[in-house]
This record gives structure tokens, C-alpha cells and sequence, in this order.
């Protein structure tokens, strides 16, 4: 069997590994940047509008694949469609709700308004038209059940490879200190750490480090900066300079307002460092409470630096959630386990 993998190029890195286990397991794959065979209109490039499907079909007659497997809702997809191969759809985040927020905030007027018209009609064609939409987690299949009804899904969570997630020297930081490690693209996400000003204000004595960025990185800094305890490291090179940061702090917090299935909470886990999440959205499906970490309620300031407080007094209890976080993450995402469904789910369905 053949699967062209086409997607997005942030995510290259982890459909690389997807695409060698799946060789491992004997499906010859392709991988490929979707835009870069065929974006068409709208893109950013003005001459993407005017693209043909020359290349699209050149690379369909060459490699004859027996299905293709996209990470989002492009063009690429539909031309997939068209040519009458089956498309199974990796949906990786609640893209009804980001639509939303994106309505909402940057792209609430024209022309940007007119482009997430043209985005969400692509995306309708590609869910609907898809062999199986793939949700990252249970509670995105169920946002997809409430807008496809009649669509075939499956869950496939993030893999992961553990060999990459070891301790690493190479950065200094303040002790004791709690790291966060995420993105300010989406500001239903990026607004929920707000909350931090008031744990930092309680907690001086903790320093709380912050890597990552995005275009609502000033809202954040522009309040959590005015504190001596909070340090923002900006984006950081991956996966090398994460696994240093990992290894250095003292506890991993995800202060989220929704994900789906935050890679970085597995990053962390095989990193055998205790967790802190906010229980939102699919978060609970990749932390066994009190186990490998803590979850807590949206905004519970309160609780979260009781927690805090209590695995920094805990070394023990930290080095035992960390060591079980390991072996969760190992016996539930480790790619081997996630392709052997994958192909299953794909076997099963590319001939009928």
C-alpha cells in the first residue's frame, strides 16, 4: 500500500517520523509540503492564485497512491477528492472554535473576513468529502460528530518518539522555576495565562519562564513582564534547545483556555518532569490526575499554586510523577502504537 502524506510545513518534523514507522510497518509513504505542489486561491502569494495542477497530477501519475493523509483543510485536499482517491483528514485542533476567534480578532474585517469566507468553504468541501476525518482526541471527535454527522472518524493522537526526549545540558535558569511552553497564536489559548499575574504576584520566590510566541505574544508580556519572576524566553529551536529547556526546570505548566492534544504535554511527560494543565478540551486525555501530574480548573489561580507549592516541597512525589509520566506517554503514543491503528483505519477503508 501507498499513502502521499501532504502537510503543513510546522509539523514536518513529526510526519517525517509518522512516515518512517509507517515504512517500518511496510507502507511505502511520500511526504510532501501540501502548498508547495498546489496551494491555489487564497494564498498569501499572489502567484499561488493562478496555479495549475500540472504539478498535483504529475506527482498523482508518478507515485499512484492508494490514499493521501493531510494535517489541514487546503486545496491540495479537494484536488485529492476530485482525483478520486480517498482522503483521510488529520484534524489536530477545534477548527470551528478557531474560526470563531479568528472572525472575532485579526480577521474581522475585509479583505481579511473575505479570506476566511473562501478557507471555511474549502474546509466544509474537505470534511465532507473526506474517507475517515481523523480528530486528535476523543473530545474533538465529538465537535466533529455535532458538524459531520455522517462522517466516518476515528481517533488518532500525536506520536511520539521517546529516543528524542532525554536530558540535555545547555541552558541556566533560576531555581526553584515552573516552565511554560506554548504558542500566543490563538488568543482562546494564549489569554488563559492572565492568570498567571496573580501567581506570581503570591509566588516571588518562583521564577516562571515562558517559551514561545505568536501575534498575541505583547498582550501577554505587556502584563506578566511587569513581574520579576516571569522571564520570556521567546521561541525556541526544535526539538534541541526544547529538550535543554525541558531538562532544566522544575515542573512543566500548561495554562491553556483549550487544546485539543498539546504535543508538549508529552514532550514534557517522557521528560519525566511532573505536569500542571488546565483541564480543558482533550488535555485530560494525555495526564493520568495526580499520577503524572495535576489538572486544574480554568482560572483557579488558588489552585494552581497550591500545586506548585506542593511539588516543589515534593521532591519524591515530583521524581514519581515524572518517571510515571515516562512510561504513560511511552505506552499510549508511542508512534509504533499509533501507525499500527492508523494503518487499520486505512486499510479498512481505501477499498470500500
Amino acid at each position: 500500500m501507498k499513502l502521499l502524506i501532504a502537510g503543513s510545513p510546522s509539523k514536518f518534523f513529526h510526519l517525517k517520523e509518522f512516515g518512517e514507522e509507517l515504512q517500518r510497518q511496510g507502507v511505502e509513504y511520500r511526504l510532501i509540503i501540501d502548498t508547495d505542489t498546489y496551494a491555489g486561491f487564497p494564498s498569501r502569494k499572489i502567484t499561488d492564485w493562478f496555479q495549475t495542477k500540472k504539478k498535483f497530477n504529475s506527482l498523482i501519475t508518478e507515485f499512484k497512491p492508494d490514499a493521501v493523509f493531510v494535517d489541514r483543510q487546503t486545496n491540495f485536499g479537494i484536488a485529492t477528492i476530485k482525483a478520486n482517491i480517498p482522503l483521510f483528514v488529520h484534524l489536530r485542533g477545534d477548527y470551528w472554535s478557531e474560526i470563531k476567534m479568528a472572525k472575532d480578532t485579526l480577521y474581522k474585517y475585509p479583505p481579511k473576513s473575505v479570506v476566511i469566507w473562501l478557507k471555511q468553504r474549502i474546509a466544509d468541501k474537505c470534511f465532507k468529502n473526506a474517507k475517515v476525518i481523523l480528530p486528535i482526541c476523543r473530545y474533538l471527535e465529538n465537535m466533529v460528530h455535532q458538524n459531520y454527522p455522517q462522517n466516518t472518524t476515528s481517533v488518532l493522537y500525536q506520536g511520539i518518539d521517546s529516543s528524542h526526549w532525554h536530558n540535555e545540558e545547555g541552558m541556566k535558569l533560576k531555581h526553584p522555576c515552573v516552565g511554560l511552553l506554548q504558542s500566543a497564536i490563538i488568543w482562546g489559548k494564549a489569554q488563559e495565562m492572565l492568570m498567571l499575574a496573580k501567581v506570581l504576584e503570591k509566588m516571588p520566590d518562583v521564577t516562571f519562564y515562558w517559551a514561545g510566541d505568536g501575534p498575541y505574544r505583547e498582550r501577554i508580556t505587556s502584563v506578566l513582564g511587569k513581574y520579576e519572576n516571569f522571564q520570556w524566553l521567546g521561541s525556541l529551536q526544535y526539538p534541541d534547545k526544547v529538550r535543554q529547556y525541558l531538562s532544566e526546570i522544575d515542573i512543566y505548566a500548561l495554562i491553556s483556555g483549550i487544546d485539543m492534544s498539546p504535543l508538549t504535554l508529552q514532550e514534557a511527560q517522557l521528560m519525566k518532569l511532573p505536569v500542571i494543565a488546565t483541564d480543558v478540551g482533550g488535555i485530560p486525555e494525555l495526564i493520568r490526575h495526580n499520577e503524572t501530574g495535576f489538572l486544574i480548573k480554568r482560572g483557579d489561580h488558588v489552585d494552581l499554586i497550591e500545586k506548585i507549592y506542593f511539588l516543589l516541597n515534593n521532591e519524591i512525589k515530583r521524581k514519581e510523577m515524572g518517571e510515571k509520566g515516562r512510561t504513560f506517554v511511552e505506552n499510549n503514543f508511542s508512534w509504533n502504537i499509533i501507525v499500527k491503528k492508523f494503518i487499520k483505519i486505512m486499510s479498512s477503508n481505501v477499498n470500500n
